[in-house]
C-alpha cells in the first residue's frame, strides 16, 4: 500500500491544491479577456484545465476521492474528450492495479478481527488474494465445514481514508460547478458519502447479501451467495465459480452475450420489487455465469434500499417519452428535481440526452452495441454553458439509481447484447405497463 497517498497531511496537501489552481486559472482567464479573447472560450479553456486537475488528482487519491471521480465520470459525455478519455483511463488502470494487502498484513488482520486460532476456522486459506480493489481484498479459503469460501478482508485505515476525502471534497463545491453548473455536488458528496459508509460496513452488506440470497435461493436464473460468518472488517460468503462477464464481454458467442445481457437487466430490475433493493455496483466483475447456466451476483456493498420498489415516475416518464409528450416529460424532470427552477432546457438536447435510456423501451427487441451508444454521445458532447447534461441536477435519491441506469447501459453496449428488453420494463418498473395491453404483458 506504499504506493497510494494514506497520510492524511499528504492527502489534505493534495486537494487543497484544487481551490488554489482555479484560482490561478480564473485570474488567468480574466487577463485573457481583457486582452481580447472571448468570454466563452476563455471558460472552455478554464473547464478544461480545471476539469484535467480535478481528474488528476482524484484518480491519484483513491478512496473516497476516486469514488466521487466514478460518480462524475457518468456525466463524461458533457467534458471534453481529450480529457474524459484518459480520466476513464487512469481510473480502470487504478482499479485493476489495487496494490494487494501482503501476506502477513492479512495474517494480522485476521488474528484482530477472528482470534489467534483464526486459522482453525479454515481446512485451507491461499494466502494470494482472488481480488483486490480499493476498499478491500478477497481470498480463497476452504471453511472448516469443507465448503469452499470467499474471505473479504477490509483495508487497515480504509474508513479514516475515505471519510476524511469526503470532508474535504465537501468544502470544494464551487470548484465542481465549473464542470457541471446545474449539479448540485454538495447533496451529491453527502448522497456519495453516506454510501460509502454502507459499504465500509460489512454487517450492513452481509444483510443486504443474505436478503439477496435468501430471495434467489434455488433461482433457477439467479445465484447469490450466502453469507456464513462476518464482523466489521471480515466478510465470510460462499465461493462461486463461474465465467465472469469480461469474459463473455471479450470471447462469448453472441448466444451467451444476449442472454447474458437479458439475465443482467431481468436481476437489476427485478431487485426492487424481489428485494426492495438494488444492486448498485453492476460492473462486468461482479456479475458470472455459473456452470449451471445461471447469473451470479456478487459484491453487495453498495445498494440501493428501495423498500417501496422501483421508483414508479421512472416507468411513467419513460412511457411518456415515448409518446412524444416532452413538455410533460420536462415537467416531470421538475417536480422530481433533476431540473432546477431557474434552468431552461433545450427539449430536443434534453431527447438526445434520455434516448441511450429510453429507446430500447420503445421497440419489442432492441441492439446495443458500443457504435450505437458512440452516436447517443455525440449528440450530447457539447461543452456550452447551454450543454443540457451540464444544466440537469442529480437529486441524492436519484444517484444511485442513476449510476446502475449509466453503467448498465456501458455493460450492455460491451456485450452488444440483443433481446427483449422492453418486456423486462413492462414487468418489472411500474407506470410502464399502463401503455401496454394485457396481450403484450409476459406471464
Amino acid at each position: 500500500m506504499s504506493d497510494l497517498p494514506r497520510r492524511a497531511v499528504t492527502r489534505s496537501a493534495k486537494l487543497a491544491a484544487l481551490p488554489l489552481g482555479f484560482a490561478g486559472r480564473t485570474a488567468l482567464g480574466l487577463g485573457k479577456r481583457m486582452g481580447g479573447k472571448s468570454a466563452e472560450i476563455v471558460a472552455q479553456e478554464i473547464q478544461e484545465r480545471t476539469a484535467e486537475q480535478i481528474f488528476k488528482v482524484l484518480g491519484e487519491l483513491k478512496g473516497g476521492a476516486m469514488k466521487l471521480g466514478q460518480a462524475l465520470s457518468i456525466f463524461e459525455a458533457a467534458l471534453p474528450p481529450e480529457i474524459a478519455g484518459p480520466y476513464r483511463a487512469t481510473l480502470t488502470k487504478l482499479q485493476d492495479a489495487a496494490p494487494p494487502l501482503p501476506a502477513s498484513t492479512v495474517h494480522r488482520v485476521l488474528r484482530e478481527e477472528l482470534g489467534d486460532d483464526w486459522r482453525e476456522n479454515f481446512l485451507e486459506f491461499d494466502d494470494r488474494p482472488a481480488a483486490a480493489a480499493s476498499i478491500g481484498q478477497v481470498h480463497k479459503a476452504v471453511w472448516h465445514d469443507g465448503r469452499e469460501v470467499a474471505v473479504k478482508i477490509q483495508y487497515p485505515g480504509a474508513g479514516k481514508a475515505l471519510l476524511a476525502d469526503f470532508n474535504q471534497l465537501s468544502r470544494l463545491g464551487k470548484l465542481f460547478g465549473v464542470l457541471l453548473p446545474g449539479l448540485d455536488i454538495k447533496a451529491v458528496l453527502a448522497e456519495l458519502r453516506e454510501r460509502v459508509i454502507e459499504e465500509l460496513d460489512y454487517f450492513r452488506e452481509a444483510e443486504a447479501q443474505q436478503a439477496f440470497a435468501v430471495e434467489f435461493k434455488n433461482d433457477p436464473e439467479f445465484h447469490v451467495p450466502e453469507v456464513i460468518a462476518c464482523n466489521e472488517h471480515v466478510l465470510i460468503t460462499e465461493w462461486m465459480d463461474g465465467t465472469p462477464l469480461s469474459r463473455i464481454i471479450n470471447e462469448g458467442t453472441q448466444e451467451e452475450r444476449d442472454r447474458a445481457g437479458l439475465l443482467f437487466v431481468r436481476f437489476l430490475f427485478s431487485s426492487p420489487s424481489r428485494v426492495g433493493m438494488l444492486h448498485a455496483d453492476p460492473h462486468p466483475g461482479n456479475f458470472r455465469m455459473t456452470p449451471d447456466g445461471r447469473m451470479g451476483v456478487l459484491d453487495f456493498g453498495a445498494v440501493n434500499r428501495l423498500p417501496d420498489g422501483y421508483p414508479k415516475v421512472f416507468g411513467t416518464l419513460t412511457r411518456i417519452f415515448n409518446q412524444g409528450d416532452m413538455d410533460t416529460v420536462v415537467q416531470g424532470l421538475r417536480d422530481e428535481g433533476f431540473i432546477r427552477p431557474h434552468i431552461e432546457v433545450d427539449v430536443d438536447a434534453l431527447r438526445a440526452f434520455l434516448a441511450p435510456y429510453v429507446e430500447p423501451t420503445a421497440v419489442e427487441s432492441f441492439k446495443f452495441s458500443r457504435e450505437w451508444l458512440q452516436r447517443q454521445a455525440a449528440k450530447v458532447t457539447d461543452l456550452r454553458p447551454t450543454n443540457v447534461v451540464r444544466q440537469l441536477n442529480l437529486p441524492p435519491s436519484y444517484v444511485l439509481i442513476h449510476r446502475v441506469h449509466a453503467a448498465g447501459v456501458g455493460v450492455l453496449c460491451q456485450l452488444e447484447a440483443e433481446a427483449r428488453f422492453r418486456d423486462e420494463v413492462i414487468r418489472w418498473v411500474p407506470g410502464f405497463a399502463e401503455s401496454a395491453t394485457q396481450e403484450e404483458t409476459p406471464a
